[in-house]
């Protein structure tokens, strides 16, 4: 009862709230944290069902995001996209597991890797005034949304060899690194089928009038889910199955693709209010008692110099100016994603994994209330001057309807 009346609470209040810069994770991890605190829990059961609730979210958001990648908008600024997603994140994550080696209770390579790979994808929906606020330019808001759409996908599959590398060092059996491997393959190859089959379907259903406009979002919303089962019923990685199929099913699906792919996006903006509240409950109690300096330090300079250096590094030559390059570099909120990633290291590693779990608890928390407090304040500031580089690209660049859903 209670969680519904916040919910509905938030949905009647909220644009009021966002003007105050309190965005929704800010309220709803706020409203975990007292609940955690007045309410005894049932540590494992509450955790079994933030598992279970966020997996099914990141899966809808994985799906979502990708199929709303258009190809048009990805060649207007592919090499800034390339740049992005090629050289800075692949950085970001080296740079990372390097800092969790030496700073954090993380001495195995595996678990450095697991925590670097973990925060390095972003979060759009942390910084949603960003993504919205009219200040921003389009094309600058167009590649943070798609930034963020995409990194969580390619980061997947280093995250899973992390922790499949981790589980065979700690002696807890399951896939080996190359097992994790072909499992990412046969995620890949289901989930394009399966996305691809769906998208070709619902065109031509849609075109012949045999689809109910009124249903089509519901069936998209469990297309995702079908990529996910299908690929874990032939031993594939449900995850990564998800990102494909949600791209297959983009490329294939026709005009009608985003606004099937719509009610996909408000479901999982639903499902992530409640996740974020069971954070609050659940992870943010994990660090009582158990945070030093190192941790603090690390998680600070993982939302900072960790995400912002590789951006500078890899936006040098884009005649992007350094105002825009600042921007984008310190809107890179840690989210939704990375959640999952500690949970799925809980499963896989149980108390091995503590630390790492931790570290990535206190950086996600720490950009929940950074991310979030400053969204509307640096939006204004950055819409006030922001270059002429900018501006001079946005009549030559159509503009996409922003995802960030989670």
């Amino acid at each position: 009862m209670l969680i519904t009346a916040v919910v509905f609470a938030w949905g009647a209040l909220s644009a009021r709230l966002e003007r105050a810069d309190v965005t929704a994770p800010i309220a709803f991890v706020g409203v975990g944290v007292l609940i955690a605190a007045v309410v005894p829990l049932d540590a494992d059961t509450e955790t079994a069902a933030l598992t279970a609730l966020t997996e099914a979210t990141l899966v809808w958001v994985l799906f979502s995001d990708a199929a709303r990648v258009g190809l048009r908008e990805m060649r207007s600024d592919a090499g800034v996209y390339l740049r992005l997603l090629g050289l800075a994140l692949p950085i970001t994550v080296v740079i990372g597991a390097v800092g969790a080696w030496w700073m954090v209770d993380a001495p195995a390579p595996w678990l450095a890797l697991l925590v670097g790979a973990a925060l390095a994808p972003t979060d759009a929906a942390l910084g949603a005034v960003v993504i919205t606020h009219p200040a921003v330019p389009a094309r600058i808001r167009r590649l943070l949304n798609v930034e963020s759409g995409l990194n969580d996908g390619i980061v997947t599959p280093v995250v899973l060899v992390a922790l499949a590398g981790a589980a065979s060092a700690a002696g807890h059996g399951g896939e080996s690194a190359g097992g994790a491997l072909l499992q990412l393959a046969v995620g890949a190859a289901t989930g394009i089928a399966v996305g691809a089959a769906g998208g070709m379907i619902l065109r031509a259903t849609g075109t012949r009038g045999w689809a109910q406009e009124s249903f089509v979002g519901p069936a998209v919303l469990a297309l995702a889910l079908l990529s996910y089962a299908a690929s874990v019923a032939v031993h594939g990685n449900g995850f990564v199955a998800a990102f494909a199929g949600g791209l297959a099913f983009g490329a294939l699906a026709g005009e009608r693709g985003p606004r099937e792919v719509f009610y996909v996006e408000q479901t999982s903006g639903l499902a992530s209010l409640m996740v974020w509240m069971l954070f609050g409950a659940v992870a943010v109690p994990l660090l009582y008692g158990h945070l030093d300096w190192w941790m603090v330090l690390y998680a600070t300079l993982s939302l900072t110099v960790v995400r912002m250096v590789p951006v500078a590094l890899s936006l040098i030559g884009t005649r992007l100016g350094s105002r825009t390059v600042l921007f984008v570099g310190w809107f890179g909120p840690r989210g939704l994603a990375s959640v999952v990633f500690a949970l799925l290291a809980v499963e896989q590693l149980g108390a091995g994994a503590a630390a790492a779990v931790r570290v990535i608890v206190l950086t996600v928390l720490l950009s929940v209330v950074a991310h979030g407090a400053t969204a509307g304040p640096l939006a204004r500031w950055y819409g006030t001057a922001f270059e002429p580089e900018v501006v001079a690209a946005e009549d030559a660049t159509p503009t996409t309807r922003l995802a960030g859903s989670a």
